[in-house]
């Protein structure tokens, strides 16, 4: 009986500590570390440079410029005040594209440069005018009047149709695009010309009797083009203003993306509101 009441004591003794060894085999669940998630990586905006003009163009890019971040596109605009490093910058790589020129000058800087610029796009036209200097009207223009215009080839010829749709000068009837001064045939006022850089024709207004000034350089100086012009192109000239890229680039999603957005209804509504009719959308 004794030797049965040790082994009873014994096996109790056995079970006690075989359950407390059970009890730390491993944590309650509850005391397990949480699992936390890795947090999900930001992509980089990709960033698409574009050289401009002051007015209008890098105004109406700067309303792209929302519209392409949702889309994960950052769009940088750099200002430019000449018409020939935006080309050169494109050419080169240091822009992705440039919206400053209408299709005759980009042909042109293209022959006389080499480069390999091509039109992805047309947005806006710029209709060119006639602005008052010394002489306020057409009709009291005298003998010998002094006219500013643009040098560059295309701008140049450009002007001198205007003045002729105005019938104060006839050019040849081989003149085209590339007419100068010395392609004039009949002048019956004798006018004289006075060829400048683009962006210098505002400066001469004091000087010269009349000057056909380029739309966004009349808006720089403060004209509105509609308003303040002795005479202004058609609605339907040809001139019209286009995003360039260099060739092989025009299938670039960035580049299609901002085709987008220049032809959206946001861009319409922007200009058609700011300019009154002094810049035009073509879309």
């Amino acid at each position: 009986m004794k030797k049965l009441l040790t082994l009873a004591l014994a096996l109790v003794l056995c079970l006690s500590l075989a359950a407390c060894g059970g009890s730390k085999e491993a944590p309650a669940a509850e005391e397990k570390p949480a699992e936390t998630e890795a947090p999900a990586e930001t992509a980089e905006p990709t960033v698409l440079n574009v050289a401009a003009s002051a007015t209008p163009h890098a105004e109406i890019l700067e309303v792209c410029v929302p519209i392409l971040a949702e889309q994960g596109i950052d769009l940088q605009v750099h200002v430019y005040g000449d018409y020939v490093v935006p080309n050169t910058a494109v050419e080169e790589g240091a822009e992705d594209a440039n919206y400053f020129q209408h299709v005759p000058y980009l042909e042109n800087f293209n022959a006389e440069n080499g480069t390999h610029l091509v039109s992805v796009a047309g947005v806006h036209i710029e209709p060119m005018g006639i602005y008052a200097g010394k002489t306020d009207s057409l009709d009291a223009l005298a003998d010998g009047a002094s006219v500013a215009v643009p040098n560059d080839v295309t701008n140049e010829a450009r002007a001198l149709l205007l003045l002729e749709s105005q019938g104060l000068i006839k050019l040849s009837a081989d003149a085209g695009l590339d007419a100068t001064p010395n392609d004039i045939v009949e002048n019956p006022k004798n006018l004289t010309f006075t060829e400048l850089e683009a962006a210098m024709v505002p400066n001469a207004l004091t000087e010269v009797d009349i000057a056909v000034i380029n739309v966004n350089y009349a808006l720089e100086a403060g004209f509105n083009p509609v308003e303040d012009a002795l005479a202004i192109e058609d609605a339907d000239s040809p001139y019209v203003n286009i995003l360039v890229v260099k060739e092989g680039n025009e299938n670039n999603p960035t580049i299609q993306a901002l085709v987008e957005a220049l032809h959206s209804e946001d861009v319409r509504a922007f200009i058609e509101e700011k300019y009154a009719g002094a810049v035009v959308p073509v879309f």
